[in-house]
């Protein structure tokens, strides 16, 4: 194996993990409507990070995506806290738009740590179940390890989120909670298989470009693990 090049493209496709994550993030407070469905507007960028969470896992091992699945985690909190403070501090004697700053960019305790704990569910259970069938299946079937690992992990993250941050409020009953769970667990799912030609098309460079194709046989999942 060559070492020297391994890495070549790692930092581009962590680049583009976090991003869309981060933004995922921000731009997530605006509901929109997509075919008569009431959706936060993060899911026309969110599951791109499960795209590259995908090429991460298939391309560079489970390890290597646990890695980048806690950086992406530590860049968050990082612009959230960001955010927050800028928020609090005093605006300039021009400033005149600190309520519009606190609507858009101001999130609550509670749907912070509910997108928290979310995506680590999500992005750790779709590594896992995809690092799992790449070895059941012997590396065949990238289309059925890339969607099963997308419905598995967008459908706990969907959940997660959806349960922890409204669970008991008023605007969201039951029926309707669950109505909002599934549409988006079905739109992000939706999503992943139309881009899987896509998938297919970077897979296959970055393994020839980077040479490499783990199997993660002997890997230690333990999502606060160091190292392999």
């Amino acid at each position: 194996m060559n070492t020297k090049s391994r890495f070549n493209w790692l930092t581009l496709i962590t680049g583009v993990f976090i991003t869309a994550l981060v933004v995922a993030n921000i731009i997530a407070v605006k509901s929109i409507d997509v075919f008569g469905r009431i959706l936060p507007a993060a899911v026309i960028i969110f599951p791109v990070s499960y795209i590259f969470g995908d090429v991460l896992t298939e391309v560079y091992g489970y390890a290597q995506a646990r890695r980048v699945i806690w950086l992406g985690f530590f860049c968050n909190l990082l612009a959230v806290i960001a955010i927050q403070v800028a928020q609090a501090l005093p605006g300039g004697p021009f400033w005149q738009s600190q309520d519009a700053y606190a609507a858009i960019l101001g999130s609550t305790p509670r749907l912070l740590a509910a997108s928290f704990v979310a995506y680590l569910v999500g992005e750790f259970a779709n590594s896992f179940v995809l690092a799992r069938l790449k070895v059941a299946t012997a590396g065949r079937w990238l289309w059925l390890r890339t969607v099963t690992s997308t419905l598995v992990g967008e459908g706990l993250d969907s959940a997660v989120f959806m349960t922890a941050a409204f669970l008991g409020n008023p605007q969201f009953p039951g029926d309707i909670l669950l109505g909002a769970i599934v549409a988006q667990w079905l739109f992000k799912t939706a999503y992943e298989v139309l881009v899987t030609p896509l998938t297919y098309v970077v897979v296959r460079f970055l393994k020839r470009q980077e040479g490499l194709d783990p199997y993660d046989r002997e890997t230690n999942f333990n999502p606060l693990a160091i190292g392999n």
